[in-house]
């Protein structure tokens, strides 16, 4: 096991030099062996990782933990989903910290740390997602990523270079002599012994423009002349509506002057513009895209929206992967025969719009990524990425191949509406996302999301906020939103409570600006906040683990311990929708035990003659009727 050889390697490291500095949250309670100074707890780095081991180990049954979980518990089907609660990271961002204790946050630092997150630090906070109450952790991307046309002082964790590798930063400095994939392997161990799930998110559709796979397959990828980059973006046709074109519009889109200078811009591949010249610079060792484009004048193209006219930007660190060898069907009358391989709408969204040759060696290599971290690794599901635009064929082979190895792996489908619930369960998939988060930020549609969820055929990450949205505490009412929507949420029929990276202690700034959004929150933060206008998916970005909001973390933690008490009831007992037009309220019932939600969403006192066993944030009380002020709220249990 990867992880005891971590343990015995930090236990023959110990000095007793306390100079790595870690937030007092990351300290378990077992672990006393620190200095605190100015509010930061200075430990012994292999002192802290060896007794936060042996924590862990001691819980150890001395099984193969390097399989997935549902090897070691006989589990054939994915039904350990709805029982799951969800911790969603960003281990660059989740476990950053400025572990010199003084100065500012750097990615690596003087004195040998590596201040940027690890897998080896995700370890360590181990301990503390556990107190929340978590089950699973999610992970975004953590794959290999690319440093070309970043949007800021990191890459973007969705700028993929090589989908099959980890990506070498995650390594620890500390842990000299071992590698980024053991210390991946060890994390993934020590979940599994704690009883904790891993998923991993993986993006099928798109690469980093630079990708490690231009030198073996050049064809798979879709190129331009250096001189077009310039203006190269989406074009636009006013007179559709902002959607996916249908396939009776294509003669309008194809018919429009500016998609036709648009084709103009594409080449073929610099292996079938010069072959003898492509056999000798692939062989550089140089950045393989560098090369192409002093030598050939190509470029990949960056990605855009599969939705026409859509303001924003072109993705300018990722590109399209080729997934057909010829134009899509319903389009191959609107172009020439000599038409190099083409992006445009249609041919985004191969979902609607496929051709007729499959890119067959693509296909085989994309449905065996996920595969390679199951084996590998031993992890427990996969979200997709953008696995609405991929060709059912291709995307049934994905799924096939993952369910023939663990048929209890959990595939969750990048599905916001939830509407499109059956249609993601008739594809093989087990969860969707969902879109909770918009619905619980606004008083006015939280009544929507009891109709929408109870009708559901798939579970759905129950989220107040995601990655790509604003936070909770950034919304509208925030203040009170904060625990009034989690507590909501997590409640919801079909939910499964997902906390997204910071939420837990009341974190400001987004992740990202990709939904529901506007620029002016990337400037939440204070002016003189080291993190003022960064955001994570794009910066070195460390979460203000000094300043928690600690009423909201030990709410977080109360909530998710009241939830796992009546997991049970919400999966197996009849459900009933009670609300009126300014409370909202819902309950559960499984033989004599009932159990009522109860949230005032109006501008009046509510008095609800109910009796039983009341909480609401704290602890438990017994009622004869329950008073809510305008956002306040009550968990009602009757038996």
């Amino acid at each position: 096991m990867i992880l005891k050889e971590i343990n015995s390697f930090c236990k023959g490291r110990v000095t007793g030099r306390r100079l790595y500095a870690v937030p007092k949250l990351w300290v378990p309670k077992f672990f006393k062996k620190f200095d605190e100074k100015s509010g930061k707890y200075f430990v012994d780095p292999y002192e802290f990782g060896a007794e936060i081991t042996d924590w862990i180990l001691s819980q150890s049954e001395g099984l193969d933990y390097s399989q997935p979980l549902s090897f070691l518990k006989g589990e054939r089907a994915p039904n350990w989903v709805r029982e799951s609660i969800v911790y969603g990271s960003l281990p660059r961002t989740t476990v950053a910290y400025n572990h010199k204790g003084s100065g500012y946050y750097e990615e690596d630092d003087a004195l040998g740390f590596r201040e940027a997150g690890t897998f080896f630090k995700m370890i360590l906070l181990l301990p503390f997602i556990k107190s929340l109450g978590v089950n699973t952790i999610y992970l975004l991307p953590v794959s290999k990523m690319s440093d070309l046309f970043k949007k800021g002082s990191a890459p973007s964790p969705y700028a993929v270079r090589n989908p099959m590798e980890l990506d070498e930063r995650y390594h620890d400095p500390l842990l000299e002599g071992f590698g980024v994939d053991e210390e991946f392997k060890a994390f993934v161990e020590a979940c599994h012994i704690l009883g904790i799930r891993v998923i991993l998110d993986f993006i099928p559709r798109t690469a980093a423009r630079d990708s490690d796979l231009i030198k073996e397959h050049p064809d798979w990828f879709y190129w331009i002349r250096v001189e077009e980059l310039a203006d190269y973006a989406p074009p636009r046709a006013e007179e559709l509506p902002f959607k996916v074109p249908d396939e009776d519009e294509l003669e309008i889109v194809y018919g429009k002057e500016s998609v036709k200078k648009h084709l103009r811009k594409f080449s073929l591949p610099p292996n079938l513009v010069n072959p003898e010249k492509w056999e000798k610079i692939k062989e550089a060792k140089e950045n393989i895209l560098e090369a192409i484009i002093r030598e050939f004048g190509l470029i990949t193209p960056p990605g855009f929206s599969d939705l026409i006219n859509d303001p924003q930007p072109t993705w300018d660190d990722v590109t399209f992967l080729r997934l057909y060898l010829d134009h899509p069907k319903a389009s191959k009358k609107f172009v020439s025969p000599n038409q190099p391989p083409y992006v445009l709408y249609d041919v985004i969204k191969a979902s609607k719009f496929p051709g007729e040759e499959p890119n067959r060696e693509l296909w085989e290599y994309l449905a065996g990524v996920i595969p390679h971290y199951q084996k590998r690794f031993g992890i427990d599901g996969a979200r997709l990425d953008m696995g609405h635009a991929l060709p059912k064929e291709l995307l049934d082979l994905i799924i096939k191949n993952v369910k023939d190895y663990d048929p209890a792996f959990v595939m969750i489908a990048e599905e916001l509406d939830m509407e499109k619930d059956k249609a993601a369960k008739e594809s093989g998939y087990d969860v969707i996302l969902g879109s909770s988060w918009y619905f619980v930020s606004r008083l006015n549609e939280m009544k929507k999301i009891l109709e929408v969820s109870e009708k559901l055929v798939l579970p759905f990450l129950a989220s107040v906020e995601t990655p790509d949205t604003p936070r909770i505490t950034t919304r509208k009412y925030g203040s009170r939103l904060k625990r009034l929507s989690p507590f909501i949420t997590y409640f919801l029929p079909n939910s499964i409570p997902y906390v997204n990276t910071g939420q837990e202690i009341g974190e400001k700034q987004p992740m990202n600006l990709g939904l529901d959004t506007d620029p002016n929150l990337r400037k939440v933060l204070s002016p003189t906040d080291e993190f003022f206008g960064r955001l994570a998916f794009f910066d070195q970005y460390a979460l203000h683990w000094d300043n928690p909001d600690k009423g909201v973390l030990e709410f977080i933690r109360r909530l998710i311990d009241v939830r796992n008490q009546f997991t049970d009831m919400m999966i197996e007992g009849e459900y009933q929708n009670l609300s009126d037009d300014e409370l909202l309220m819902f309950s559960y019932q499984k033989e004599k035990r009932k159990l009522i939600v109860a949230a005032n969403i109006g501008n009046s006192q509510k008095t609800l003659r109910i009796s039983g066993l009341v909480w609401r944030g704290r602890m438990w009380e017994k009622k004869r009727k329950v008073t809510l002020k305008p956002l306040e709220f009550a968990l009602i249990f009757q038996s």
